[in-house]
């Protein structure tokens, strides 16, 4: 059996979003991959307008656990991750606000892998059946669906390769390069500046590391000038000089003009 964080979170769902769609996450990163009308917009927030929320390192999926529901990620930082029988952990996604996990909940009875929240999250849950009802109502909110989860299994193979092909300081500089624009997506960072709810050990079960080879690729990071750290925050000193150490291409996430990297480097 996997181990896991801690105990499932007890209660009912315990917050309402407002009525603002325009800043709803999931919404904005749709937007990303199709353009919404204003009945799809309302269509999806009627689908996420209630949640829960989980304190951090809590599972909110465990692996052998039915598969329930498709789980949208409305603020947060939570992760995809498998263990092994000696308890040796790896990360195999981040999922920030806007993302969304287990499109394919339906196709599956069990989970095969544990979702754990990282830091405080709050999650919604849609059935599949409401989903699907949806999309047969709003055919661009399938094809958005659709081109969200490629992004995703495009990420899945760009995270194979930060780990086979790419040194030590190449990799943590690419994951930083990726979330930055993942977030900046979604109207979630200041600048060049975005939260990193992350501690050097998660970076390390993420990137295929040791605590000290993470450790030591950070003081590297710094003393070059191209990052800052400050609590749970990371600043991107230069984006240009950043991107190419990690030889950031960020045509796997799909963005477009919500994120493109002029717009970082000016930001």
């Amino acid at each position: 059996m996997a181990p896991h964080f801690g105990s499932q979170p007890a209660g009912e769902w315990t917050f309402t979003l407002t009525p603002d769609v325009s800043v709803n996450p999931f919404i904005r990163k749709l937007e990303c991959f199709a353009h919404l009308s204003g009945e799809d917009r309302s269509a999806l927030f009627r689908l996420i307008a209630n949640g829960r929320d989980y304190p951090a390192q809590a599972d909110i999926l465990r692996e052998g656990e039915p598969a329930d529901g498709i789980l949208i990620v409305l603020k947060g930082f939570a992760c995809r991750n498998q263990f092994r029988q000696t308890g040796a952990r790896q990360i195999t996604a981040y999922l920030v606000p806007g993302d969304h996990c287990h499109l394919e909940a339906e196709l599956v009875s069990r989970m095969d892998h544990t979702v754990s929240a990282l830091s405080a999250c709050r999650i919604a849950r849609i059935p599949a059946d409401a989903l699907r009802a949806a999309t047969r109502q709003h055919p661009t909110l399938r094809k958005a669906l659709r081109r969200s989860d490629r992004v995703d299994e495009a990420t899945l193979r760009e995270w194979i390769v930060n780990i086979g092909c790419r040194s030590a300081i190449e990799r943590i500089a690419h994951l930083f390069c990726e979330l930055h624009l993942r977030l900046s997506s979604v109207g979630l960072t200041t600048g060049m500046t975005c939260e990193l709810p992350l501690t050097q050990s998660e970076i390390a079960v993420t990137v295929g590391l040791s605590n000290v080879h993470v450790n030591r690729s950070l003081q590297a990071l710094r003393r070059q000038r191209l990052i800052a750290l400050s609590g749970k925050r990371l600043t991107i000193l230069d984006w240009t000089r950043l991107t190419d150490l990690a030889e950031f291409n960020p045509a796997y996430l799909n963005l477009g003009r919500s994120a493109t990297t002029s717009e970082a480097a000016s930001a």
